[in-house]
């Protein structure tokens, strides 16, 4: 199939592909799919080896966000009956995270509800970045606290944060129908403020909120030009009790279709797997692999994920190893641009990139990461709610339950 060659080739060489061929990946048939698979593998294997990077999220205050984020179960007016509580204590946190660490976690993703942190928030989480550090040599920390004012970064840097995660989630011209409380510019500048502190960038999307197929190319565009060195894809889990909760629009093949062409377009950036993998992907976990290099592990924000050790399981049964933390994820062209804070190239090349990262209101690290499920369900019909899809996360962090990890 030309169409493969051709993007290998590029992927190989670090060259963003055109429009036109990103839209043709995401309109292949079933039957080339494992073809897609296999070529985006190349590009995969060529900057990430069989590494599988894991990573961890602590959920560090849960619900009650004032924004309006369509997709999220912690939003204004949710119904969805997730845990709700206010900020964990350092200590507290820090079990959490130890939890994921010794599951394999290498990095400890640290989330919040709300529209942005205030400066008190951040000394608290600069607090809990510290006893993280201080007790995990070798473990990063990646902070999601909503849209940062200035100086914030600075001071999360400053704490020992590694990386600041906010995801754009859909393209510019439809984030008006998803959200109306803040803007994509708004997200847009906490992913600058992020960058110009010199913490790594961390942003990603969240698919099947009815997007088209040209809305996805824009938003995986706009990542590649922000320079994201982490981009999570999240599949939508629609929530009852959320506007979205009628919204199943995908299948297993479309999900790896997705994946495919985000790895096509962002060779060399760590595509981590995010929310909803379980119940989309479901018995295709596996071959996402061959098109992802990281991957959460265990549980969510708001949802359970399938029990860990059946993800350390899956990975090997697959043929990939976990990264270790003595390993650098990303290739050595970008890590070094990354540890120099270097700006983005002309045109926003993923492959020479530095580190940025995009944060957004409310818990914007995995709001489709707030999605997530142990099961293997059959695929919802389309405009049915499917409550019994969603296990609503009832163990780890606020509760007196172990986690999952």
């Amino acid at each position: 199939m030309d169409l493969l060659n051709t993007l290998v080739d590029k992927g190989l060489r670090r060259e963003l592909p055109t429009r036109e061929e990103a839209l043709a990946v995401l309109a292949t048939s079933d039957d080339e799919l494992l073809d897609v698979v296999a070529a985006a593998g190349k590009v995969r294997r060529q900057w990430f080896g069989r590494r599988v990077k894991l990573n961890y999220l602590v959920n560090l205050k849960s619900g009650l966000c004032p924004e309006d984020c369509s997709y999220c179960s912690q939003r204004l007016g949710s119904k969805a009956e997730i845990l709700k509580y206010t900020w964990l204590k350092p200590e507290e946190a820090t079990q959490a995270a130890a939890a994921g660490v010794a599951g394999g976690a290498k990095r400890v993703c640290l989330v919040a509800s709300g529209r942005g942190p205030t400066d008190r928030d951040v000394d608290r989480v600069g607090k809990t970045i510290e006893a993280i550090k201080e007790g995990n040599e070798g473990v990063e920390v990646c902070a999601c606290l909503g849209l940062l004012s200035d100086g914030q970064a600075e001071r999360l840097r400053d704490a020992g944060a590694d990386a600041y995660n906010h995801n754009l989630n859909t393209s510019e011209a439809t984030y008006g129908e998803i959200t109306k409380t803040h803007t994509y510019a708004d997200r847009v500048d906490t992913v600058q403020k992020a960058h110009a502190a010199g913490l790594s960038a961390c942003s990603g999307l969240i698919a099947g909120m009815g997007e088209s197929d040209e809305d996805l190319i824009d938003v995986v565009y706009a990542l590649r030009e922000l320079d994201a060195d982490s981009v999570p894809v999240n599949f939508l889990i629609p929530f009852e009790g959320t506007p979205l909760a009628k919204e199943w629009n995908l299948t297993p093949q479309r999900a790896l279709r997705i994946l495919a062409m985000v790895r096509f377009v962002c060779p060399d950036v760590e595509v981590r797997i995010a929310g909803g993998r379980e119940v989309h992907l479901r018995t295709m976990q596996p071959l996402a692999l061959h098109l992802a290099n990281s991957i959460f592990l265990g549980d969510y924000l708001t949802s359970e994920g399938q029990a860990g050790q059946a993800d350390l399981d899956m990975i090997a049964d697959a043929g990939f190893e976990v990264e270790g933390a003595g390993t650098t994820t990303l290739p050595a062209h970008r890590s070094e641009a990354t540890a120099a804070v270097a700006a983005p190239p002309a045109g926003g090349v993923c492959g020479s990139g530095s580190g940025a990262a995009p944060a957004a209101a409310g818990c914007g690290s995995a709001c489709g990461g707030c999605s997530g499920h142990d099961a293997a369900p059959a695929q919802a019909d389309a405009g049915e709610v499917r409550s019994d899809l969603v296990a609503v996360r009832r163990r780890g962090a606020g509760t007196d339950l172990a986690p999952n990890a």
